[in-house]
């Protein structure tokens, strides 16, 4: 069985980056992270439990090359695991084209810098797991930073945004909708 979906056409170009820094299969990049003493796999799963197992496994082959990189902040890390998310972008995909996962790295490396002070995330209405998402970022930036990062959440349903709130302690929700 295929260790996750669009195994087949994924593999060979997954395969490629991984030999770029020494490592040998999707399976080992977790193993490594393991033996460091966290498992990306899980913290995915922990913070959205509706990801894709490509998701998953993306995260660990991202760490891995960030601990064969000896990057020394979280920025950085979460640059090298924007690596391991473009690796995972179908082969010809919008998604490889565009450097989504190149993006998301990049995104997720201006989150953990303290410059940044605001991040305004615009989820699809009642999208309760673009919002789990969006929430389970500023949580882990919070780790790496020295100010808290302030969250938006704009373009959630009426009742998504009163139970997230509720669950998050944020500080001001405003509903409206205008038919």
């Amino acid at each position: 069985m295929a260790l996750f979906e669009g195994y087949e056409r994924k593999i060979d170009k997954i395969n490629g980056v991984l030999a770029q820094y020494g490592l040998n299969s999707v399976e080992e990049c977790r193993e490594i992270c393991q033996a460091k003493g966290f498992d990306p796999y899980e913290i995915v799963k922990g913070i959205q439990p509706i990801a894709f197992e490509d998701v998953a496994w993306s995260y660990c082959v991202g760490a891995a090359i960030a601990l064969k990189k000896g990057v020394k902040t979280a920025a950085e890390a979460a640059e090298a695991i924007g690596i391991g998310l473009q690796a995972f972008c179908i082969p010809g995909s919008v998604a490889e084209d565009r450097k989504v996962g190149l993006g998301h790295g990049n995104l997720g490396a201006m989150l953990l810098r303290d410059e940044t002070k605001c991040f305004a995330f615009l989820a699809g209405h009642e999208s309760f797991a673009a919002a789990e998402g969006a929430i389970g970022i500023a949580r882990s930036a919070n780790k790496a930073r020295k100010e808290p990062l302030r969250v938006i959440l704009n373009g959630l349903g009426k009742d998504a945004a009163q139970i997230i709130s509720r669950i998050n302690g944020f500080t001001y929700v405003q509903t409206q909708f205008d038919y």
